[in-house]
């Protein structure tokens, strides 16, 4: 065999791989070129409300100003919606108040929820019976959940009677009516509701743990605390990050429920961030000032997320 044959034989790999390469990237071209169209879209559906909001949030422009939002700029105020935002009390003592929500209720939905997934791991009659009716309140339209703990808890409510029965005599606290009571009932009807979720969630995290890591651990002499701690609880680090993270976003939204319940009241006594925001959108109809404040509050929740996302990464490497 001549030379040349033999370095014709040896450069052929070199050309396929060239070829490979060169489809590839063609793939790649003609993939990025079909899905342009979508991606140009999801960009301006996400990006175009963002730069709209900040826009409004740099002005004084109301509906009632008489002009379309893009002659906002005639109403231009600079930075004086966050200064303004600064110093305003009521709204602090709305953040304040669903921060409060938050402290109680996620912590309470979390543990209850891993009390039950906990539970529901081992068998017994009428499992699948109560695992449906476990997941009911998640199901109820939160209006409607609202409208239903308006009812228990009216002063010849369900609740007032329940406790009559327990104490053995007349009991008729108006609890929606009651600044100190008022969002108690509230936080009660968040925590029925989105206990099951966290459930839900956490029993997932739970069927996920590997069984023949417990099994060896039983067979050692390990006390179920012992299991639990060790080897399920390092397995659902993620799981845990991901059902609390849920919680705290959604929970710092809370309005159908309590809105339906007290409508903020009485007076600002339930007024959550979500609920002074619509109160001061439908009935102020202060736009500019309401897109400062859905920024800071977009800003402060895509912070949590980032923190969240930070401490999942670090769970899984651990």
């Amino acid at each position: 065999m001549s030379l040349s044959a033999t370095e014709e034989k040896l450069s052929m790999p070199d050309d396929i791989s060239a070829r490979q390469a060169h489809a590839e990237d063609g793939g790649r071209r003609l993939g990025f070129a079909l899905t342009l169209p979508a991606q140009l879209l999801v960009l301006f559906i996400a990006v175009f409300p963002l730069l709209m909001q900040l826009y409004i949030s740099l002005t004084d422009w109301s509906p009632l100003d008489g002009v379309g939002w893009w002659q906002a700029y005639e109403l231009w105020n600079g930075f004086a919606n966050y200064t303004d935002l600064a110093v305003d009390t009521r709204f602090w003592g709305a953040i304040g108040r669903t921060a409060l929500v938050m402290v109680i209720c996620v912590p309470m939905e979390f543990f209850l929820g891993l009390g039950l997934a906990i539970l529901f791991m081992d068998n017994f009659a009428g499992k699948r019976v109560f695992y449906s009716i476990m997941l009911v309140p998640m199901m109820v339209v939160p209006a409607v959940a609202g409208y239903m703990f308006f009812m228990l808890f009216q002063s010849g409510g369900p609740v007032n009677d329940i406790i009559s029965t327990m104490i053995g005599q007349p009991f008729a606290l108006a609890w929606l009516s009651s600044p100190g009571t008022a969002l108690i009932a509230v936080m009660i009807a968040d925590i029925w509701q989105w206990t099951p979720l966290m459930f839900l969630i956490l029993l997932a995290g739970l069927v996920g743990v590997p069984e023949d890591q417990m099994r060896a651990a039983t067979l050692l002499g390990a006390s179920w605390w012992q299991r639990f701690r060790t080897i399920a609880l390092p397995k659902m680090k993620t799981i845990m990050i991901i059902a609390l993270s849920i919680r705290i976003i959604e929970n710092f939204k809370i309005f159908d429920t309590l809105y339906i319940m007290t409508g903020g009241g009485p007076g600002v006594a339930t007024e959550t961030i979500s609920v002074y925001i619509y109160k001061v959108t439908q009935q102020d109809l202060i736009w500019g000032y309401v897109a400062a404040i859905a920024l800071v509050i977009l800003i402060v929740l895509s912070v949590l997320v980032s923190i969240a996302i930070g401490r999942m990464n670090a769970a899984k490497e651990g």
